[in-house]
């Protein structure tokens, strides 16, 4: 995992189930003299199809004489045009469309075929084209003689297309990568540099793999930086004892009947960022490390796959562009020594990510040629999830699981299923999470938005046939005590696998100190599940008398809030479970708070804090603005700030923390801020700064 992720409105494109239009025909065809047989035949599917757009697939058969050099012709009837093109340089002239031959696939033998695709855009219709000729002769589907055309036939939508990339030998990779569902990332481990510990998890033992079966995970991905344990060149001999190491923990895991997938991690940005301006040595480099891999594991079982690169990324291109070209070359390069190379490697599932594993349709454009390029049948496709940028770190007011957050969910993995798994190419989210999501930082996302998150990415990948690899660098799993840091979490992630579970617009109800009890109505994100109930502990509550249920909306009497507050402690006094038809029961909270206070407070950029009386109020977000109201401090673009990058509560300490990454760009003078409760609370603070001197007091 890196942390160049930026977060990006998406509008989402709607896929519409792709009818496979084959259209068969029989002809003549010249080729080469006058005497020679000729006879083609052509196969034209369109596997998917969206508002405005489509991919097609195009098949062309040799029925006669062998020919080197193509050139296939068509009448687009409805006005559509070609956009982007794969296996063949594709021109047009109005309607007209010519594809001509790579410099690879120029050769068709008799009863050969060849295969190109293309992205399309249409407007009015998208009607297939009905003839074709191919060098200037039309097909029609015989060696010479009259024709007898084959009638055409539409299959009913279907998510998988009948065409696919070219088979080679093997397993099928769909089924493989489907049995990968779910996996687990052994993260900050062997990535780590300089090793295995030096990130702060301890060595891996047989039991931690034997718990993560246990927990339901059936892959494992196993990040590995090999920069620091390689020897010098021409050969680059791989450190002998780490990768004893890294064999050691793969024969752990597949003993356990794991499925395992081992890559380069951070070596893409330590060296082969470097390869556009030092493709020879960095080539030479990435070879060797690969050849000696596959060396050492070709006879492994089939369970066994790698990852050609990490977070692929690249200096000194004139842009993606070129930098997608970068990669296609490594990818390429990593495929062909892995088949070469024998054994179980010749048939191997092989994952190739796109630049930055981004799911950008232009990246995806970009990876898709490439496999394209390879004709091999055993590749998946790779990408990363890490969330809407400004809810996954909180910053930009991102503190809820809202539209943008669920839009970005739903685009991204709409764009891998359309473009990859609609195609027959499984896809593999190697790596997700939220990237502020961290034990040791408390609060950055709140639990209740946390746990929406995790339903909806498990719902929408399930949905999608997508396999998902949980990022876990000690966050989540406990590797000391072997026991999830919150089970509920955990809890919320396996139920997503096989069904919904019900939400609720807040995991917390907060209630007065003093005044009045009065009800308190939240909203049920229901997911298709009915509400059977509210329970605390073993106790149900009484329907109509603790709570009523209108459509989507419970309410909380307030005789039952009196109940659970109590004494009115400050901070949680109860906690009760809304239970469903099915998943997870949601937990709510029921908090007693006093608006937080705050004192005046001296200090030096480098060093000042808040004086801060909580009250039982929880801190969610802060804005940042100047006298004119325009935004201060790091991310000028708005005033809501990072949590913890640039402030941080510490409750112990009845104290908010003002990190120097937030005065070191701020300019001298008053800076007002807003702190946001989750009560719905807001107070205001003002700061001076003076050079190095910081003032402040209530505002």
């Amino acid at each position: 995992m890196s942390s160049q992720y930026l977060g990006k409105t998406r509008r989402r494109i709607g896929l519409i189930a792709g009818a496979v239009a084959a259209l068969m025909m029989a002809g003549t065809m010249v080729a080469g003299n006058a005497q020679a047989a000729a006879g083609c035949r052509v196969a034209y599917a369109v596997p998917s199809q969206w508002q405005g757009g489509f991919t097609a697939d195009v098949s062309v058969t040799n029925l006669g004489d062998a020919v080197d050099g193509w050139t296939l012709g068509w009448t687009f009837p409805s006005g559509q045009r070609v956009t982007q093109a794969w296996n063949a340089t594709v021109t047009a002239s109005g309607d007209q469309v010519t594809a001509k031959n790579l410099s690879y696939n120029a050769a068709i033998a008799t009863n050969g075929s060849v295969s190109f695709g293309f992205n399309g855009s249409w407007s009015g219709g998208n009607t297939a084209p009905t003839s074709f000729t191919l060098n200037g002769v039309a097909c029609t589907g015989n060696v010479g003689g009259t024709p007898t055309p084959t009638p055409t036939t539409t299959p009913p939508p279907s998510p998988t297309p009948t065409t696919s990339p070219s088979p080679s030998p093997g397993g099928d990779p769909m089924a493989t990568v489907a049995a990968m569902q779910p996996g687990w990332n052994l993260g900050n481990t062997y990535d780590a540099i300089p090793d295995e510990t030096a990130w702060g998890n301890p060595p891996v033992t047989p039991a931690l793999l034997q718990k993560i079966r246990s927990q339901g995970y059936r892959s494992i991905r196993i990040p590995v930086t090999w920069s620091n344990h390689h020897g010098p060149a021409p050969t680059y001999p791989l450190d002998p004892a780490w990768l004893a190491k890294v064999r050691q923990v793969v024969d752990w895991s597949l003993a356990e009947g794991l499925y395992v997938l081992v890559n380069l991690h951070h070596d893409s940005w330590q060296w082969i960022n470097t390869y556009p301006g030092d493709r020879t040595n960095v080539m030479n480099r990435y070879t060797a490390l690969w050849t000696q891999l596959a060396t050492t594991f070709r006879d492994y079982s089939s369970k066994l796959t790698f990852e050609s690169i990490n977070e692929p990324q690249f200096t000194g291109t004139s842009g993606d562009a070129q930098s997608d070209e970068m990669l296609r070359e490594l990818n390429v390069a990593f495929v062909r020594l892995m088949r070469q190379s024998g054994g179980n490697n010749a048939t191997r599932l092989l994952v190739l990510p796109t630049l930055y594993t981004n799911s950008n349709q232009e990246r995806l454009d970009a990876l898709t040629a490439t496999i394209d390029q390879l004709g091999d049948r055993n590749i998946a496709a790779t990408v990363h999830f890490y969330g809407w940028w400004p809810f996954s770190v909180n910053i930009a007011g991102g503190t809820r699981y809202d539209a943008n957050v669920e839009q970005d969910l739903v685009d991204g993995f709409d764009r891998v299923q359309r473009t990859f798994v609609s195609r027959g190419i499984p896809v593999i989210v190697g790596e997700w999470a939220l990237l502020s999501y961290d034990y040791t930082r408390p609060g950055i996302i709140e639990r209740g938005e946390l746990l929406k998150f995790f339903e909806a990415v498990g719902y929408h990948a399930r949905i999608r046939k997508l396999t998902t690899m949980l990022w876990d660098a000690g966050s989540f799993l406990d590797r000391n005590t072997l026991q999830w840091r919150d089970q509920g979490i955990y809890d919320m992630m396996k139920a997503s696998l096989t069904t919904r579970s019900a939400t609720a617009s807040a995991d917390q109800v907060y209630v007065p100190r003093t005044g009045a009890v009065t009800s308190r109505s939240l909203t049920l994100n229901l997911n298709g599940a009915t509400f059977q109930g509210l329970r605390q502990g073993s106790t149900n509550l009484v329907n109509g008398t603790d709570y009523t249920v209108s459509g989507s909306t419970l309410t909380l009497t307030a005789s039952a809030l009196t109940r659970l507050v109590g004494s009115r402690a400050y901070g949680v006094n109860a906690t009760i479970e809304a239970r469903f038809s099915q998943g997870v029961p949601w937990q709510i909270s029921i908090v007693t708070y006093d608006p937080p206070t705050q004192a005046a407070a001296t200090g030096t950029t480098s060093s000042f804090t808040i004086p801060t009386r909580f009250r039982g109020d929880q801190l969610a977000t802060m804005e940042a603005t100047y006298a004119d109201g325009s935004p201060a401090g790091p991310a000028n673009w708005t005033p809501y700030k990072e949590f913890w990058s640039t402030f941080q509560p510490d409750y112990p300490a009845n104290t908010i923390i003002m990190k120097p990454e937030f005065f070191a760009e701020v300019k001298d003078g008053p800076v007002t801020l807003t702190f946001h409760f989750w009560s719905g609370t807001k107070i205001k603070y003002q700061v001076t700064k003076s050079g190095t001197s910081v003032t402040g007091a209530p505002a």
